[in-house]
């Protein structure tokens, strides 16, 4: 097993990413912007200073899988949201993105061989409300994915991006402190649960691996089915009153 690189990884989703990808035997390099164990600090908005992180890394071997995890988002209304707010999501989700995929690219290029997998969310799916930074943000990765899969394929890269569903983490900050929420949340998922970090790190690990080795510009929602269930939410012609009712 070789070299893998997680952005984010010091604590939530990415943390659990790191230890799955350990558990196969790679070598994981958590790169945050937050100080922990076992974390190397680097903000992948600075270019700059992701491609002293790469050098660094990719001087003991080429890096085999690349996990573009970190992110950002503000909450706000979109009249109240600023351009100043609006551009420090995309600054991370969106450029970051790119920074860490040409700067770790470049050892996978010289290599012809590479998994990345970026994270985006069920909001590129489905906008959010009150997020909409967030959201226009992570659609951006999806594309992204698509067009370093379409160029980086034929160089024997493969790109595929994971969309997270409801997934309480320490990023979401006090969104699922009440316990209402989260039955009100669960409730509205087709499997009944919120997600876990884990549920997320399985499919990375999956996608980093051999074993999908023909899978190519991909994007797999995460989320326990919610971003299908629309009309599981509307009222079916047995629950409406009428003629027709049992």
């Amino acid at each position: 097993m070789g070299i893998a690189v997680v952005t984010g990884g010091g604590r939530g989703i990415g943390a659990a990413i790191a230890r799955r990808l350990e558990e196969d035997g790679h070598v994981v390099h958590r790169l945050d912007q937050n100080p922990g164990p076992g974390v190397t600090v680097c903000n992948i908005t600075d270019e700059a200073a992701v491609n002293r992180v790469a050098e660094q890394i990719t001087a003991d071997g080429p890096v085999e899988i690349l996990v573009n995890n970190a992110g950002h988002w503000r909450f706000g209304a979109l009249e109240d949201v600023s351009s100043e707010d609006f551009r420090a999501v995309l600054d991370v989700n969106v450029l970051g993105t790119f920074h860490c995929t040409k700067a770790f690219g470049r050892s996978m290029l010289a290599a012809g061989t590479g998994s990345i997998v970026n994270i985006v969310s069920i909001a590129a799916y489905r906008g959010n409300p009150s997020v909409g930074a967030y959201s226009s943000s992570k659609a951006g990765v999806v594309a992204l994915t698509e067009v370093t899969a379409l160029e980086w394929g034929p160089r024997g890269i493969r790109c595929n991006a994971v969309g997270p569903g409801l997934v309480p983490t320490e990023g979401t900050g006090n969104v699922y402190d009440d316990p209402r929420v989260r039955e009100v949340r669960a409730g509205a998922v087709p499997l009944r649960r919120l997600g876990t970090p884990e549920d997320i790190a399985e499919v990375v690990a999956f996608f980093a691996s051999d074993k999908a080795s023909y899978v190519n510009g991909q994007t797999v929602y995460v989320d326990g089915g919610i971003s299908k269930a629309l009309m599981s939410m509307l009222p079916r012609p047995y629950d409406v009153p009428g003629p027709h009712a049992k």
